[in-house]
């Protein structure tokens, strides 16, 4: 399955079209035109330009989309599993987007859940490198975000305004360095970021909320040195880093 861009099908409309034409050029069999012709003008039936109206799977406002009916069978799948779910956050609030080989979070998915106030979201086993500005804003009454196993190396500032989340898991990402922003959420309780490529960590201004009850850094290649500084460092939470033995590098 091809990971899904910011195009929720990633595949571009009328190519098998196009390649059609091209072969049909050649032929001057009266007969071919004339079936060229007809299926031209079967093709203006909105009902057999969706190709999946009937299908039951799909909402009537997710086929006007596009692009799904062009889509090969496996990248179809895909679509119709991440509208499914966006359906199924209207009824119960969680919008679980786990393992759909996302790239980045489609417009579309923005669209869908834009009367809808989520309280979960699980964004986990994609291949996400960045997460937009406006999902801060989109999706601001969020209590717990999972973000693990993806490809980040940064959130956003905007993150800031996530003002009732309360969980954040970015375990097994690509962070070097942990992301400031996550100690300017107001609310947040538990944060797990095991997994990373965290390296130091600035214990003179990072560590500030007064809300977290649970850090855990284990399983990062932090520093002799700021190992001893954090083991030394008192916090009013849990800081659970490694051993030097077990990520000494």
């Amino acid at each position: 399955m091809r990971p899904f861009g910011n195009d929720i099908t990633n595949i571009p409309n009328g190519g098998n079209n196009g390649g059609n034409n091209g072969s049909n050029n050649g032929n001057n069999d009266p007969n071919d035109g004339n079936d060229n012709r007809n299926t031209n003008i079967s093709s203006e039936d909105p009902s057999e330009e969706s190709g999946l109206s009937d299908d039951p799977s799909i909402p009537p406002h997710i086929a006007r989309i596009g692009g799904i009916v062009t889509c090969p069978p496996i990248a179809g799948q895909g679509v119709i599993r991440v509208v499914q779910r966006c359906e199924d956050a209207k009824e119960n609030h969680k919008l679980d987007l786990s393992s759909c080989e996302l790239m980045q979070i489609p417009d579309a998915v923005y669209h869908l859940m834009r009367n809808t106030e989520l309280i979960t979201c699980n964004l986990s086993g994609n291949v996400l490198k960045s997460v937009s500005p406006k999902f801060s804003q989109k999706f601001s009454t969020i209590t717990d975000l999972n973000l693990s196993h993806n490809k980040l190396s940064r959130l956003p500032e905007e993150f800031a305004s996530l003002s009732a989340l309360t969980k954040l898991n970015i375990s097994n990402n690509s962070f070097i360095v942990l992301p400031q922003v996550v100690f300017k959420l107001q609310s947040l309780a538990s944060l797990d970021a095991q997994n990373n490529a965290i390296l130091e960590i600035d214990t003179d201004e990072a560590i500030t909320s007064d809300n977290l009850a649970l850090v855990d850094l284990r399983n990062n290649p932090l520093s002799r040195n700021c190992r001893r500084k954090l083991q030394n460092f008192k916090t009013p939470f849990l800081l659970e880093i490694s051993k030097d033995v077990d990520d000494d590098w």
